[in-house]
């Protein structure tokens, strides 16, 4: 089975060419990603309106290289898979729209793919893993710690109910007027800090549900930044320090609430997985790594290039659902938000709308 997927959720253009064999195992044929991050690096985010133009310019040249770098024509394609949301509405578009396209031209199923599915899916891309296993998943737009029982079968367990974690890295990145992306740049200075130099609070230590908060941290860094104004460097490197050191501490102490629901509804889990760019920091996959061993299960976090956006995830995606027999009709909406588990509800009080509701 090959399956092209099209991500276009937010600032990677991404297509790619994903094989799928009888016995469930895959083979990456292409994986093409272009980055908009000097396009956006001048305003410290992403700006909707420029990332679609982007989409617009760049995706049909990227679908092809897609295409040219796995050997495949349109006509042996399996179905054509695109990520349909949550995400940047305009974005979105562009994306399910080209995919539209290729399959009716050439009378191809098509697979529109909810973008948190295709990252719970991902560590079955890269490797052998039955189900359930435990998801957290961390991104500038996703914090959220997700039962994953099987292919559409999906139960989360936590999320945040203000800001995403790497929205959260990237806003204290702008505090210390750091370079955008914020998040490495925020984990570069943290291991030149002093951790302890700052008490910051740690966001719902000890609850007994598994969701995140970081907008209070968030406004503890910037009155601390601001009362110490003009900032030293070893200000910024002190004040990422004792900001990382807070997310750790609850990081650690959600999931561990959270495999422990797991536990109690499905029982142990295959193993912890991480995904989103928030896993390529390497403090928090330490720390993750502690986790996994006090619940006694394997932490699998895929390559970096398969945890942020990118079209390979997409294409696996569309192939894990084709096997069952599960494709869209042309009518498949865009949607700026999608829930992954459909009888989740957002927490009292939740107003984001960037963190997929």
């Amino acid at each position: 089975m090959l399956v092209l997927g099209i991500e276009t959720t937010c600032d990677e253009t991404a297509a790619a060419v994903v094989e799928r064999q009888r016995d469930g195992s895959a083979r990456i044929l292409s994986n093409i990603v272009r980055s908009q991050t000097t396009e956006h690096a001048r305003f410290g985010g992403v700006v909707p309106e420029i990332a679609a133009r982007a989409h617009v310019d760049l995706l049909d040249g990227i679908v092809g290289q897609a295409m040219k770098d796995a050997n495949v024509g349109f006509a042996q394609l399996s179905a054509v898979a695109a990520a349909a949301g949550p995400g940047l509405i305009g974005g979105v578009i562009v994306g399910l729209t080209t995919a539209k396209a290729i399959a009716m031209v050439h009378d191809t199923p098509l697979i529109a793919v909810n973008h948190l599915e295709a990252h719970a899916l991902t560590p079955r891309l890269t490797g052998p893993l039955a189900f359930p296993y435990c998801l957290f998943l961390a991104s500038g737009g996703h914090t959220q710690i997700v039962a994953v029982a099987g292919v559409g079968q999906y139960v989360r367990l936590g999320t945040t109910v203000d800001d995403a974690m790497g929205e959260a890295f990237d806003k204290v990145a702008k505090m210390m007027s750091l370079p955008y992306p914020g998040g490495p740049e925020v984990e570069r200075a943290a291991a030149r800090g002093d951790a302890k130099r700052f008490a910051f609070p740690r966001p719902m230590l000890g609850r007994p549900d598994a969701n995140f908060s970081l907008s209070g941290l968030k406004t503890a860094v910037r009155n601390e930044a601001n009362r110490m104004m003009p900032l030293e460097p070893e200000d910024v490197d002190d004040l990422c320090a004792g900001f990382q050191a807070a997310v750790l501490e609850s990081t650690v102490d959600r999931l561990s609430v959270g495999l422990r629901l797991f536990h109690e509804r499905f029982g142990p889990p295959r193993a912890l997985v991480a995904a989103g760019g928030v896993a390529a920091n390497h403090a928090i996959r330490g720390a993750l790594q502690n986790v996994a061993a006090r619940a006694q299960t394997t932490l699998i976090i895929p390559p970096p290039e398969l945890c942020t956006d990118n079209g390979a995830m997409i294409a696996w995606a569309g192939a894990e659902r084709m096997a069952l027999g599960l494709t869209d009709t042309m009518d498949a909406p865009p949607r700026a938000r999608w829930l992954l588990d459909a009888n989740a509800k957002a927490p009292a009080g939740y107003t984001k709308t960037r963190a997929g509701f």
